[in-house]
């Protein structure tokens, strides 16, 4: 064969399975057979194959091919591109036909001749990489386009600028991404954006926020259920993980799990496989990795509440997202932005912000960075009944820290942060953590500026 790529080989009938494995595992890159036609769904997120050759019949007697023809329409369902080669002992020019028609490749007929087998073979997974390197192509054209699948990460300030550069040096990498950053960030944006630049941008994206997960709900959310695991499980569930697999999987808020909790995603991350709950066999996962966090991990190891084993695993890379209050001019940028936005969807004639207005943004600190500043801007577009936004019309929690320059009017902006963190840590009584709070911070990015302050 000219072409090796992966094949799967449903049948009903093992001793062709058997043959069949024999024959084609010299010219495949890799052979995986079931007689289990229900179990498709699994080899397909799992095994990901080139090409899938298909039995028409899994009942003894059976000659109407509609079991293969079902079996298909479900393949087909799941992958509208997968190349699906027929195979049936009662091969006939009106079944060729309907099975072409239905979305079938080629056919072919037992018993098979072994060449004209791997020819066809051979030209099904051309076929397939033909098609997945044009599903390749385009989805360059739709990123060059803007698609619209494509994440949005509005900002042109330095900080925004590097984190960018680092997405796109990632792009032809499945290596494991910690995202860093403070809460509303956006680091849900930029998981989405390191999967849509990924080499699995054309698979499944689960999201798991393991800050909402009870711990006595870990388990079987995590890893799946078989029937009667537990009182309520009357079916099987399959778990996140392994609903991610051959996919992206997202981790957010790792920094929430419990030890007990980080042990078992340890052990499910480094064996590749996971066990439902009320199974015996394992089942095998192909994820790539991205978690997240608002925590400062390190100091977590630090204080024994984090294994250290696990932070190894999940930060290859790590990729700190920068808070609002140091972007810049991308706050007028992104409240641009979210005052279109809402002006469309409510239909009100706003068109933009008095100079008051802006400063008054420019000065508050965001604590509660970008998604703050969204559920800011859709406020006033709502109670707005002037086409543009006044100072007013933004209503700031009084605990929200804005801005200010020291009394003696000093622009140095390395001045002006040592004196804003000593002034900080003397409110805390020198308490890092307390220090930080005040200044809107996590400890691990205070500890970083005392460290390059000299503090």
């Amino acid at each position: 064969m000219d072409e090796k790529g992966k094949i799967l080989i449903i049948d009903d009938n093992e001793d062709v399975l058997f043959a069949l494995n024999l024959l084609l595992e010299p010219y495949m890159e890799k052979v995986k057979v079931t007689t289990q036609p229900s179990r498709v769904e699994y080899f397909m997120k799992s095994f990901r194959p080139d090409v899938i050759l298909l039995d028409m019949n899994f009942r003894r007697d059976a000659i109407s091919g509609q079991e293969g023809f079902d079996c298909l329409e479900q393949i087909l369902a799941l992958d509208p591109q997968a190349v699906v080669v027929f195979m049936t002992a009662y091969a006939d020019t009106d079944k060729a036909v309907r099975a072409i028609k239905a979305g079938a490749t080629d056919f072919v007929s037992k018993p098979w001749e072994k060449e004209k087998l791997l020819a066809t073979l051979s030209s099904a997974v051309k076929l397939s990489r033909s098609r997945q390197e044009v599903g390749r192509l385009q989805n360059q054209v739709n990123i060059l386009q803007g698609g619209d699948d494509l994440p949005e990460l509005i900002g042109n300030s330095p900080a925004m600028m590097r984190v960018r550069e680092t997405v796109a040096k990632l792009s032809d990498t499945d290596a494991n991404i910690l995202i860093l950053g403070e809460n509303g960030t956006g680091k849900d944006l930029v998981a989405r954006m390191l999967k849509f630049f990924s080499p699995r941008r054309q698979d499944v994206f689960v999201t798991i926020d393991l800050g909402s997960i009870p711990e006595q709900l870990f388990e079987s959310e995590l890893f799946g259920y078989e029937k009667g695991a537990f009182t309520d499980a009357r079916k099987s569930k399959p778990g996140r993980m392994e609903m991610a697999s051959g996919g992206t999987l997202f981790l957010d808020e790792i920094g929430n799990l419990s030890l007990p909790m980080q042990a078992k995603l340890l052990t499910a991350i480094e064996k590749r496989c996971i066990t439902r709950l009320g199974a015996v066999e394992p089942v095998s996962i192909d994820v790539r990795l991205i978690c997240a966090t608002n925590a400062d991990l390190r100091r977590k190891v630090d204080d024994g509440t984090f294994r250290q084993d696990l932070l190894y695993r999940i930060n290859t890379i790590e990729l700190p997202i920068p808070p609002l209050r140091e972007r810049g001019e991308d706050i007028l940028l992104l409240g641009s932005h979210f005052l279109t936005l809402y002006s469309r969807k409510y239909k009100k004639e706003i068109r933009g912000m008095t100079r008051e207005a802006k400063q008054k943004l420019m000065r508050y600190g965001w604590p509660g960075n970008v998604r703050e500043l969204q559920h800011t801007m859709e406020r006033a577009v709502i109670l707005a009944d002037h086409p543009l936004l006044r100072p007013d019309d933004f209503l700031f929690p009084p605990s929200g820290k804005s801005v200010e320059a020291p009394a003696d009017g000093e622009l140095n902006l390395e001045k002006v942060e040592r004196n804003v963190i000593e002034r900080a840590l003397r409110a805390s009584g020198g308490n890092v953590t307390r220090a930080a709070e005040l200044l809107g911070i996590t400890r691990f990015t205070l500890y970083r500026k005392m460290e390059k302050l000299g503090l």
